[in-house]
């Protein structure tokens, strides 16, 4: 991330985090042993749909299955995998597979994907205009700043001829990466979390879904631009320190989360806003 969360939220979250600390001698769990088998698995999340989701599971599934579930939330996205990192948190349950490999290169972590759950289709969003082709000349249209789901959201605008980017911009494209902006929109890069907060000071901005929901926006129905979820890498991931792929009690997570009872809530929760990605 590279702008800093507004102080509340970085209080909030230093709270949570010590909190996990606190509780860490339940966190640090030896791979598959026996013994952990029997501990609460602790699972780290961001509130929607993520946090929704493991409830969801907690009440209705967990205890059939013998697991013990306890799910802390943040609205970070760094929080969830430096906890995950140094044992407060067992995995966690927030991110996509470009941006767990982009945030393991910069901060030398070795967080590893389990499952791919579900897919929240990145939005563009406006109070203003009713389609990107009613954006004025020189309208200010808000980014998520974090590497991975700048490029998104710029290539979002890029597959709907809005810009065009440069041959070979990837899942890490910049502003710096746009070689046609017909408009001419100017960009306003800011925490993904701050965006929906920011979107009436904005012509329009590229949400992330999950603080697209928490907003209260649909992104099915609110979205003037969305995502497509075929061949879509950006499904959202349960993710654990490597070499803990194998605890009995992530392996019996990752099969509820896959289950029949967990697609159909997602689907009848959601409607289209959160896709089941298995």
């Amino acid at each position: 991330m590279r702008n800093v969360l507004k102080s509340t939220a970085v209080v909030a979250t230093a709270g949570l985090a010590l909190t996990l600390t606190a509780c860490g001698s339940s966190g640090s769990s030896s791979g598959g042993s026996a013994a952990s088998a029997d501990k609460p698995l602790t699972v780290i999340a961001s509130p929607t749909p993520h946090a929704q989701i493991l409830d969801y599971v907690k009440k209705n599934l967990a205890d059939k299955a013998g697991l013990k579930l306890d799910v802390k939330v943040v609205t970070d996205y760094v929080t969830p995998n430096t906890a995950v990192q140094d044992g407060s948190a067992d995995a966690n349950f927030f991110q996509h597979v470009p941006y767990l490999e982009d945030f393991n290169k910069k901060h030398g972590t070795d967080i590893v994907s389990v499952e791919p759950v579900h897919l929240e289709p990145l939005g563009l969003y406006s109070k203003k205009v009713k389609s990107p082709a009613d954006l004025p000349n020189g309208a200010t249209v808000g980014l998520p700043n974090d590497a991975t789901n700048e490029g998104r959201a710029l290539k979002l605008l890029a597959d709907d001829k809005v810009i065009k980017l440069k041959d070979g911009a990837g899942t890490t494209a910049t502003p710096g990466d746009v070689v046609e902006n017909p408009k001419n929109l100017k960009w306003k890069e800011l925490d993904a979390a701050q965006l929906p907060r920011s979107l009436g000071d904005l012509d329009a901005a590229v949400i992330n879904g999950n603080y697209a929901i928490d907003s209260g926006l649909t992104p099915a129905k609110d979205a003037i631009l969305l995502e497509k979820a075929e061949g879509n890498p950006y499904a959202n991931i349960l993710a654990v320190k490597k070499g803990h792929e194998s605890d009995p009690r992530v392996v019996k997570l990752a099969q509820l989360l896959h289950s029949d009872e967990v697609k159909k809530y997602i689907d009848d929760t959601f409607k289209g806003s959160v896709i089941p990605a298995f």
